[in-house]
């Protein structure tokens, strides 16, 4: 995509990342515009993965292991942005003022804002997940949905039932939801033990392992090797970063902020929060499903998100 950034627009696209995967995602839009199909085609090649298969087909079990969810949302999500620059010219005469992604999302981002092409990106978001999945077998861990606390209070129950393990804030999703992460012992003493600490309930998720947690210190040591060969462009859109909810100032700064990114929370709240107070009035989620949008009525009710997940979304957004 070639994006030109504006200043004054007040819009911005934003990415989902993992849990947004459903058997299905792009079937429709591969099968009805070439430019879809061009890009499964050509990160099927760059990942040596049968993406359409598992995108189309499932079956789910597979395609929520980290491993393959990662490349398939990412592709998923590059082939609805290339149908877009396509069909729906007048979302790229005004480019967005800003664009984002939820840990995963980042990456797509990054690929929207010329930062990287489309084979370093796939292979970027292939051995992440790789890496990812790998650290997760081999520490027994998860993460849990803390609903009711703010963050210090958060952090505070995290220190109150870790006992020694890791366990710490990694998803700062919305008012009132932050996700835990730590050792697969300290999230079950966190899950029995919220209530009594004021929490409104805890939920455990269905994920491999400690994602944004220093559980995942060995993935991150081994993406900077990946990381090392990568020479990003300067974006031309404004990038958030996840780990400090501001946009990347620098390139030089993207090793950094996305091995950060890895053993970090992700600040999704404060990134929309500083997005809607620099003026974003609209924002596109563009990729598989509408978890944005849900967290979004959460974060502001008065921001329109308009989710852009299939040819009928698209259909509908060029009227």
């Amino acid at each position: 995509m070639y994006l030109t950034k504006i200043k004054t627009m007040k819009t911005a696209f934003i990415f989902p990342g993992q849990g947004a995967q459903l058997v299905g995602m792009g079937k429709d839009i591969y099968e009805a515009y070439p430019a879809a199909r061009a890009i499964f085609d050509a990160a099927e090649q760059a990942s040596c993965l049968p993406l359409k298969k598992l995108c189309f087909e499932g079956p789910e079990e597979d395609l929520a292991r980290t491993d393959i969810c990662q490349p398939a949302i990412f592709t998923v999500s590059a082939a609805i942005l290339a149908v877009l620059g396509e069909v729906a010219p007048q979302m790229f005469a005004e480019p967005p003022a800003f664009l984002a992604g939820l840990s995963l999302g980042e990456y797509t981002a990054l690929y929207a804002a010329d930062s990287m092409d489309l084979q370093t990106a796939v292979g970027l978001v292939v051995r992440r997940g790789q890496l990812m999945q790998s650290a997760a077998t081999a520490v027994p861990s998860g993460m849990v949905c803390i609903m009711g606390l703010d963050e210090p209070k958060a952090a505070e129950f995290c220190k109150s039932v870790a006992n020694g393990e890791v366990l710490t804030c990694a998803n700062f999703n919305c008012p009132g939801q932050i996700v835990i992460s730590g050792g697969i012992e300290a999230c079950k003493r966190a899950e029995a033990a919220a209530k009594d600490f004021g929490a409104s309930g805890a939920i455990p998720l269905k994920v491999a392992g400690a994602f944004h947690s220093a559980i995942m210190a060995p993935a991150a040591e081994e993406l900077g090797k990946a990381l090392d060969n990568v020479n990003f462009a300067q974006p031309k859109v404004d990038v958030i970063s996840n780990v400090d909810a501001a946009p990347y100032a620098c390139m030089c700064q993207a090793r950094e902020k996305l091995l950060a990114q890895l053993v970090s929370p992700v600040r999704w709240q404060q990134s929309m929060e500083a997005l809607i107070a620099a003026g974003v009035e609209k924002f596109y989620e563009i990729g598989p499903g509408r978890v944005l949008a849900g967290l979004m009525r959460r974060i502001n009710r008065k921001a329109e998100v308009v989710s852009i997940n299939s040819k009928e979304a698209i259909e509908k957004l060029i009227g």
